[in-house]
């Protein structure tokens, strides 16, 4: 193997795009497995996974998972809810990473987030915990270790990352941490996307795009696949998709 693939995305638990009424576009799963195959890739990388349900319901086994993993045959797959939780708003949850190699030293660490006060629709609200789900695997006899995360977004609480960064600081810690070929990737939530490339660049970690948006809604670029100097980023590409508010995101590495 002379490359491998990862593709990042946002699915929005199969929420498509609708111009005119996004918030209420039709949940089309189908439509988000052939996006995902369609990009053949290696690793995939997915947030938003399942919709949250009333009172912070978790349904197991995972509804959209488990038709995710019956459509992707020949991936290893892991997934992870965030801590349950009734004030769960009702928006997308879940992580998941699917694998051509298998998975191994599969983990999840709870993301808490600060009690930052906002508004909701008349109803003062504080924010969920979030989630972090790694793993290992081998590719092409190197052992390459897997972060997937999915931070909160300040911005839509009136407050930024920088102001709280506590999230930011507890992924930092794990980049730290990494001795060998590693990838992160998520919906990092973060308008200021250069403050947090630069922040896990100082940790050895490079996104691999900082140019395009990546978010149907605002003009952020959310979304990101890092990786550190044991891996070479080849090619890279931003690639509209209907099916969700988010754009995929994939990359082609070599080991370096």
């Amino acid at each position: 193997m002379s490359t491998f693939r990862v593709l990042q995305f946002n699915m929005q638990f199969g929420q498509g795009w609708d111009d005119h009424d996004p918030d209420n576009a039709p949940v089309d799963l189908e439509r988000t497995i052939a996006e995902i195959r369609a990009q053949d890739a290696d690793l995939v990388f997915l947030q938003e996974v399942e919709k949250a349900l009333p009172g912070g319901r978790q349904v197991q086994p995972p509804p959209n998972y488990t038709r995710l993993r019956a459509a992707l045959d020949g991936y290893d797959s892991a997934f992870a809810y965030p801590r349950a939780d009734e004030r769960e708003l009702p928006f997308g949850l879940g992580l998941a990473i699917f694998s051509k190699t298998p998975l191994t030293g599969v983990f999840q660490e709870d993301i808490p987030s600060p009690p930052v006060r906002f508004d909701f629709f008349g109803e003062e609200k504080t924010p969920t915990d979030r989630v972090l789900l790694g793993a290992r695997t081998q590719i092409a006899g190197r052992e390459v270790s897997l972060l997937n995360t999915h931070l909160l977004a300040f911005f839509m609480l009136k407050t930024n990352s920088e102001e709280h960064p506590q999230q930011r600081a507890q992924i930092e810690r794990h980049l730290r941490a990494a001795t060998g070929p590693a990838l992160l990737c998520g919906d990092f939530n973060v308008r200021n996307h250069h403050s947090l490339a630069a922040q896990f660049r100082e940790a050895g970690f490079e996104t691999v795009q900082t140019d395009e948006i990546t978010w149907r809604r605002m003009p952020f670029v959310l979304d990101h696949i890092f990786h550190n100097a044991p891996l070479r980023c080849e090619r890279r590409a931003v690639i509209p998709t209907p099916a969700s508010d988010h754009h995929l995101l994939v990359a082609d590495f070599s080991f370096a």
